[in-house]
């Protein structure tokens, strides 16, 4: 088994999709997931204004609609804002929550803790890059949802899907720690596919995704990030040729970031012990 089959086998990722069919799956493992855990009342979710956000939010809203009808309990999705300062799309996740329609909307902005995180570290003699800063926003937004989630008897909700997984490409304990992944499995153009089918504004998923956490290099796209299109990782998602030089970067990143994708190492892992 070639290592583009054994991630694809990993991630779990399909060359096509029935749109219908994983919109359902996907409600309904929220659904099944909360109906199981009677302690789970709510979702919570930061909203981007990106693709994965505003496709994950929707979903959630729409199993959380279907489960007060069905239990006549009181479930909601809770979206959540997270600027540092002032958003530079602001506009697309006022249209991102539009479209969701979340049951709740809280922002909550992260500057102050933030800056107060680093001169902390700069007090103690420690001085941090933009890029380690870039981090800090993205753990301290993941906090933030968390204290949301305790307060509403809740869950975090993350947007990792297979396109994000397979590189690595987000903050170890920030956006990549949550309690439930709806989109694990899907490609980017799949997720994409979803939008388009839920009616979505074209703006919202054709836009080209940032994760815009560094001051230095704002708004940086993904693919310049990554060095490879999104078109490339769905690509050998799927199982199709991709150039060599595309297939090296692709797996390079996969396998630097492999320790994002396990537990904390124990000494089990190491000693057969």
């Amino acid at each position: 088994m070639s290592l583009q089959q054994e991630i694809i086998a990993r991630l779990r990722c399909k060359p096509e999709i029935n749109v219908d069919e994983e919109i359902r799956l996907t409600i309904n493992f929220l659904k099944d997931y909360i109906k199981k855990n009677s302690f789970v009342k709510s979702l919570v979710l930061g909203i981007s204004g990106g693709q994965d956000s505003t496709l994950c939010g929707k979903l959630c809203q729409m199993a959380m609609t279907e489960l007060r009808e069905e239990t006549g309990e009181d479930y909601k999705f809770i979206a959540v804002r997270l600027p540092y300062g002032t958003q530079f799309d602001e506009d697309d996740c006022n249209d991102a929550l539009k479209f969701i329609g979340p049951d709740k909307v809280y922002t909550v902005n992260i500057k102050k803790a933030v800056d107060a995180s680093v001169e902390s570290l700069k007090d103690a003699g420690v001085i941090i890059t933009d890029f380690a800063k870039g981090n800090e926003k993205a753990r301290e937004r993941m906090k933030v949802q968390y204290s949301i989630a305790t307060m509403n008897s809740g869950i975090v909700v993350g947007t990792d899907h297979a396109a994000e997984a397979i590189t690595g490409f987000y903050t170890k304990y920030g956006d990549g720690g949550a309690d439930i992944m709806p989109l694990y499995r899907l490609n980017k153009r799949q997720g994409k596919a979803l939008l388009k089918k839920l009616g979505c504004p074209e703006h919202l998923y054709l836009k080209k995704p940032t994760a815009d956490l560094e001051e230095e290099r704002p708004a940086l796209e993904d693919e310049v990030a990554l060095g490879v299109s999104y078109d490339n990782l769905d690509d050998y998602l799927e199982g199709k040729k991709v150039p060599e030089e595309i297939a090296k970067i692709i797996e390079g990143h996969y396998l630097k970031s492999e320790h994002k994708r396990n537990m904390p190492v124990t000494v089990f892992d190491f000693y057969n012990i």
